[in-house]
């Protein structure tokens, strides 16, 4: 699957915050950027796995329709 996310950084007193631009809630610090990035990367996995398990508390026992897609640049 090809999916591109736009990281965006800043340098803090504390070293670096970051986020991703399409993911609200993606978000994280550290020390250098290379520990941002991982933590980034952490954060996108999470935001995704607690929103499907919102979807799926929303949705409950009802029936419905699940696709995937894949996204292509």
């Amino acid at each position: 699957m090809n999916l591109e996310l736009t990281l965006v950084f800043r340098k803090v007193p504390e070293g670096y915050i970051g986020f991703v631009e399409e993911l609200p809630g993606a978000n994280s610090q550290g020390e250098t950027l290379d520990q941002v990035r991982a933590n980034l990367e952490e954060a996108v996995m999470l935001v995704l796995e607690a929103n499907r398990t919102l979807a799926e508390q929303e949705i409950g026992g009802a029936d419905g329709i699940r696709e995937t897609i894949t996204t292509r640049t």
